[in-house]
């Protein structure tokens, strides 16, 4: 049999199974067009569970999001959850609005029915740290949220949690995955037509409830916010916590308010990508307020922007570092105990903010999966725009949460005639000006991260920007606190420290870079020059590591 043939058998079988009739009509097209390939991208390998669980862009076949990699996906989930022990277990199902999240999250209820499990469909689509919150509220043994995050409009995602709401980590995912893999056919997967609970409100006004735990009491609710849910499943949710906290209404941006899989204002609908927050800022411009919030479209994430004046169009975006660093600085000003904890990509301040506050502190993989396993954790971050604000009630980021402490602190600070600005200052006079870059380089194929990475792996870099490297770890290998993970990890010495990770994204096709360089800053006089200094270092350090990885 030629290769054609075998792709073609297999793409036969493949529909003879699609219970799906858009993806079989999609994939009897290609088959009738010969188009070989078109199916060799489909057919030459399946999506893989992982960590982040699936995420791919919808189609037919194994190497897209379908219902038929939906329900392989949650037999693996429902045959792993008995082999545990949890038969008759409750698993609750989560889901935003892209294309065929709804088709999706009824698939897996039907599967986790038709294996002996009970499972609960939350009420509608809704953020993710919802569905986070509610499994340890109604006690489940996992939770399953069909979401794609920011991911581009074509894309679907599946992320699973376990029964003590936190995203599966080795080595479940192996366990999960290789339950999917023996699953030979569809047809011996039953899926009853009902049998599952679809739950009210009361779930919602329950998460609602606990949001209140993040607020101090009797505390300033004055600032004034202008709010995006980029299209998401934010709106409802946030505007709900922030009535209920006394905070003054958002105002809303309208374009971007209400659920709408095409995205159709943004060429990614995430806060960080280039012209996301264009819309946001020109209505800040019309009324004016004391900061922007804006959620990623299934609201786990919360960014932030402020007024300034030295910057086209007088609002900044604040990087996750610095909303991390001043939630931080404020969950200490509040008294908060327990550890803190970030990942290893995000700036090492939020380590010196704990030393100062004698609070604990722990670095882990990147991934809140890692983070909100932390023992004894009281607040978690990750420079990618997630924070964990209240691990009790969710364990795992939470842009409604974040949402609602920021704006706290901006009230707190609003009293006392100071900004976010203002506290940043100051912390970069406690110590120093830890300034934070990415080098983002998105790729069509998977070859040119790869090749970079063994670039560096073969000729690690002896110096970046002039500065010199002291150590160089190849975090494969795994560290004293760390397990491995497919990273880089440089450490740099001169008249600057700085510190530089390289590591292939989990969930986009995206080498990703994160520098940061500290300078010290004696007084409020030294801030403008550091980080005129701090610049300068991470353009060269971006240059440097560029050529060394030959991209």
């Amino acid at each position: 049999m030629t290769q054609d043939d075998d792709l073609l058998a297999r793409a036969q079988a493949w529909l003879a199974e699609d219970p799906d009739s858009e993806t079989r009509e999609e994939l009897a097209k290609l088959i009738d067009a010969g188009t070989s390939n078109e199916l060799a991208a489909r057919f030459n390998g399946t999506l893989q569970f992982g960590t982040a669980g699936l995420r791919g862009e919808l189609g037919a076949g194994p190497m897209r999001m379908n219902r038929s990699v939906v329900i392989r996906a949650a037999a693996g989930l429902a045959a792993y959850l008995r082999a545990k022990g949890h038969e008759g277990g409750l698993v609750v199902i989560g889901y935003d609005a892209r294309y065929k999240s709804a088709d999706f999250a009824r698939d897996t209820a039907a599967v986790m029915t038709g294996a002996g499990l009970r499972a609960a469909l939350l009420p509608r689509p809704l953020p993710t740290p919802v569905l986070a919150y509610a499994i340890r509220h109604l006690g489940a043994v996992a939770g399953v949220e069909v979401t794609a995050s920011h991911n581009p409009p074509r894309d679907n995602g599946y992320k699973v949690y376990l029964g003590d709401g936190s995203q599966i980590v080795p080595p479940a995912d192996a366990e999960i995955a290789a339950e999917i893999d023996a699953i030979r056919s569809l047809h011996d997967v039953p899926r009853p037509e009902a049998g599952w609970e679809t739950l009210g409100d009361e779930v919602v006004n329950a998460y609602l409830e606990r949001t209140d735990a993040v607020l101090t009491p009797g505390s300033p609710r004055t600032a004034r916010t202008v709010y995006t849910a980029m299209h998401g499943v934010g709106k409802d949710v946030l505007t709900a916590a922030f009535a209920r906290a006394d905070f003054p209404p958002p105002a809303l941006v309208a374009a971007q308010a209400e659920p709408d899989p095409a995205f159709p204002t943004v060429a990614f609908p995430n806060p960080e990508e280039p012209g996301a927050m264009d819309l946001a800022f020109e209505a800040a411009r019309a009324v004016d307020p004391d900061l922007i919030i804006a959620n990623d479209p299934d609201a786990d994430r919360c960014a932030v922007a402020v007024p300034d004046a030295t910057v086209v169009g007088g609002w900044r975006m604040l990087r996750g570092d610095e909303v991390g660093a001043l939630l931080a600085a404020h969950l200490v000003h509040k008294g908060a105990t327990g550890v803190f904890a970030e990942s290893i990509v995000s700036s090492s301040l939020l380590g010196r903010i704990a030393e100062a506050a004698g609070v604990g502190y722990e670095e882990t993989l990147t991934g809140f999966k890692w983070i909100a396993r932390v023992e004894g954790l009281r607040y978690g971050y990750e420079e990618a725009l997630g924070y964990c604000v209240d691990p009790e009630g969710v364990r795992d980021k939470d842009g409604i949460t974040a949402a609602l402490l920021v704006t706290e602190l901006a009230s707190v600070l609003k009293e006392q005639g100071r900004t976010l600005t203002d506290l940043l200052d100051d912390l970069a006079i406690a110590h120093g000006l830890h300034a934070t870059d990415q080098l983002s380089v998105r790729v069509e194929d998977l070859g040119i991260i790869a090749n970079a990475m063994t670039a560096l792996r073969e000729r690690p870099p002896v110096s970046l920007a002039g500065l010199t490297v002291v150590s160089a770890e190849d975090l494969t290998k795994g560290t004293e606190s760390l397990p491995p993970t497919d990273g880089l990890r440089y450490h740099l010495e001169g008249d600057y420290k700085a510190r530089v990770i390289v590591r292939p994204s989990g969930t986009e096709p995206k080498l990703k870079c994160y520098l940061e360089v500290v300078v010290p800053v004696a007084a409020a006089v030294d801030l403008a020059p550091a980080r005129v200094t701090a610049n300068e270092v991470l353009v060269a350090i971006k240059r440097d590591l560029s050529a060394a990885a030959g991209l």
